[in-house]
Order: structure tokens, then sequence, then C-alpha cells
């Protein structure tokens, strides 16, 4: 593949040419030259966009793609093909399969299903068994297959004790824990966030108490073990400024922010659309400034989409009965642009996710493989469910017009443009 793209705007912090406007010039995967203009002898294929921008390959650190099991909400290659459309070359699957992904023959079905796609998968093995919280599954095993760190996905670890060891037992291996945020004691049965529009709409709510909680014990047993901790989905005001603190003392934390949890507020539930309903739930307005002021100190190291695919069977039924989930990749870059200055956003999504979980760095620079992401920040469009690719179309953000356009990504060799 010999490819010229054109007067692109860089955006890449760990690179000479972050915020130049530059000509690349890709031979047979691989960036040979950056310069300001560029007249290859050699025959190739021409990219010249408006309003081009070009940045490392997004890496998205929460999809669900539903395979095995889940295989009618979505597939893992087509999964893979949405992730490409909007934008990212690289995305961390939990294991929300059926069978539970907790062991190493099922990290190896995905790395190995996956291995030529231009996305690359890394794969979150279960923290517990079955992510049933009583014995942890088999870490060091699904470390060696390909795993990159572990999660019971949705679910906070209720046994303090078993969280202890799994922070002591991962020391052995140097891998990352994951504990999602949520005192299932203290969150069981409620439907969305506790406060005067849950009162509204006649539901039992989740405390922010519940995730607060949550987080205060586990740092506690992180100071205690030492180890690696990542505490995803946060959604609290609280939250960050625990994290902020425990950042302080050098505990070695960190944590992620769903990108719905940066735009949106309970309010979203008003009208009862199950779309809405995602676990952490959408929270206040006051939290929604913290987060993105979490994001912007860098207190919260990445933003994620968290996909979720859900079946219609699951998703358009009475509210109470739904499940929790939402579609996010298709949205990411279109909701969050202007909620997220363009240099803060893109680092969270590119440099910041793959040194957290210790995945290969890569940046927009000459003599290494092109992983690349094109866009245009300044362009818009009207979401509509006509024109969303994922399989299921639990999506938020239908009829909005959303700012920030993906052109195509780059990777393994390989190029989709949209």
């Amino acid at each position: 593949m010999n490819l010229l793209i054109k007067q692109a705007k860089i955006i890449d912090k760990h690179s000479d040419y972050h915020l130049k406007t530059m000509d690349i010039f890709i031979e047979n995967g691989k960036i040979i030259t950056i310069a300001k203009q560029i007249n290859p002898a050699k025959p190739h294929k021409v990219i010249a966009l408006k309003n081009l921008h070009v940045s490392t390959g997004w890496f998205d650190t929460s999809v669900c793609f539903g395979e095995p099991g889940f295989e009618e909400r979505e597939t893992l290659l087509h999964g893979l093909e949405v992730a490409a459309k909007s934008g990212f070359t690289a995305v961390a699957i939990n294991p929300l399969t059926n069978p539970i992904n907790d062991n190493k023959s099922g990290i190896r079905f995905l790395i190995d299903k996956a291995q030529n796609h231009l996305v690359k998968v890394y794969p979150f093995g279960a923290l517990t068994q079955k992510s049933e919280g009583k014995e942890l599954a088999e870490l060091f095993d699904m470390q060696q297959a390909g795993a990159i760190a572990f999660t019971d996905y949705g679910k906070g670890i209720a046994n303090a004790n078993l969280l202890k060891l799994a922070l002591q037992y991962t020391q052995n291996f140097d891998a990352l824990v994951m504990d999602f945020p949520l005192d299932l004691s203290l969150s069981f049965d409620g439907q969305m966030h506790e406060g005067i529009q849950s009162t509204k709409n006649g539901f039992k709510g989740i405390p922010a108490m519940a995730e607060i909680v949550q987080i205060k014990r586990d740092l506690t047993l992180l100071s205690y073990t030492g180890g690696r901790l990542h505490l995803p989905n946060i959604s609290c005001k609280r939250s960050v400024q625990l994290i902020k603190n425990a950042k302080k003392k050098g505990l070695n934390v960190t944590c992620s922010v769903a990108a719905h949890h940066l735009v949106l507020t309970d309010n979203a539930l008003a009208d009862f659309n199950t779309n809405y309903k995602v676990s952490p739930p959408l929270r206040e307005a006051t939290d929604v400034k913290a987060l993105i002021n979490g994001v912007l100190d860098g207190t919260i190291d990445m933003i994620n989409s968290d996909h979720n695919p859900i079946d219609i069977e699951n998703k358009k039924i009475e509210f109470a009965h739904a499940l929790n989930g939402t579609i996010g990749l298709e949205s990411f870059f279109g909701a969050l642009n202007n909620i997220i200055d363009l240099e803060t956003l893109i680092d969270a999504i590119t440099s910041k996710p793959r040194a957290c979980f210790r995945v290969e760095s890569t940046s927009v620079k000459e003599h290494i493989i092109a992983n690349l992401t094109l866009f245009n920040p300044e362009g818009t469009y009207k979401f509509e469910e006509k024109n969303i690719l994922s399989t299921s179309k639990n999506a938020l953000f239908l009829n909005k017009t959303l700012t920030g356009m993906v052109y195509g990504v780059i990777n393994n060799g390989k190029i989709i443009l949209n």
C-alpha cells in the first residue's frame, strides 16, 4: 500500500509534528516521509480531504461485541467494522460473553479470529470465575494468552478479601486489576441515579454513594496491598476527588469515564427512554462538570465509548426490565468533540490508554508502522438510526446534529475510508 496523505494537521503531543500541517507518505504500511510537500516517484493513492486532521489510531478501552453467545447483538468481526468506521484502530473487549471469557481459550479465540483485521483486539479476562465474584479466574494463564487486564464487567467485587487477594496475586506477573465501581448492596434493584428525576419517574435510585463506598474501599485495599488498580467508568464528582487524592499519595491507580457521562445527565430519562439506561447511571450536572474537569486536569486517564449492543427484545421493553447498555462507538467523536478540547481528547484515546494498559505504543513519526485515524473535527452530520452500522440500534444522540467526522483509519497495512 503506497499512500500519500496531503496537507493533514497532525494532532499528537508525542510527535515532533504536533499541530503542524504536513504531507505523509506511507509505503508498504510504514510511514516513510513526513514533510511540508511530498511528490513521491512511486505510484500511490492520494488522500486529500477537507480540513483533514491525523492522529495516532484511537484506542477504545471498553467495548462489548457479544461473541460468543450474544451474536444477535454484535459479532466480533462486525463489531470491528463498526470500530473502524468510528475511528478506532484498537479496542479492549470486555468479557461480557456466554460463556464468560474467564480462561485462556476464550482469550485466544478473540485474538486469533481478529488477527488479520485492521482493528487490533486486546481482550480483558474475567477477574473471577464466571464473573460470579467467588473465586479468582485463571489470571496468569489468561495473561500469557494475551489478556491485558481483568474485570468482572458491570459488577463490583463484593468480597473485599477476594479483591485484596487479586491485588496481591497479580503482582507476581505485573497484571492490572479492574474493579467496576459499584457496591451491589447499595445499588440492588436500582434503575437510575437516585435524585429528583428518579423520584419523578417513580423508580428506585442508585445513589452516588454506591460508587463512592466501593472506590473508598478499593483505594484502602490498594494502599495496603500495592499492585495496579484501574477503576473503569466512574460517574460521580466525589469519585474524581478520591482518585485525585489517591494519585497524590502515590497509589498506582488509574481510571476512565464513558463518553455519555461527560455529556448527559439523568434528565435524559424523563421520557423513560431505555436507550439512556446505562450502568453506572447518568448522574447530575455537578457530576458531569466534575468529570469533565477530571479529564482536563489528568485525574481521569482515558475516555471510552462503553459500547454495549443490546438486542431489541431486551431494550425496547418496560424500563425496569430493560438491560443496561448503549452503543457508543459511532457517536463517540461527534458527541465529545465540543465538550473536551481536541488535544486533550485525542491524548485520552491514544497515548494515555496505551500507557495504562501497557500495550504497544505508536505515534505519528517516520519509519514506524502507520497506525492512524483521519478526521475532520469541524465536520457536522445528523446522527440517524438508518445510518447506524452496529447490529443493535440502542444508541444515544439519535437525530442530533453532531460535530466531528471520521474520514477513515489506517493500520496493519490496511486502510478503511468512510
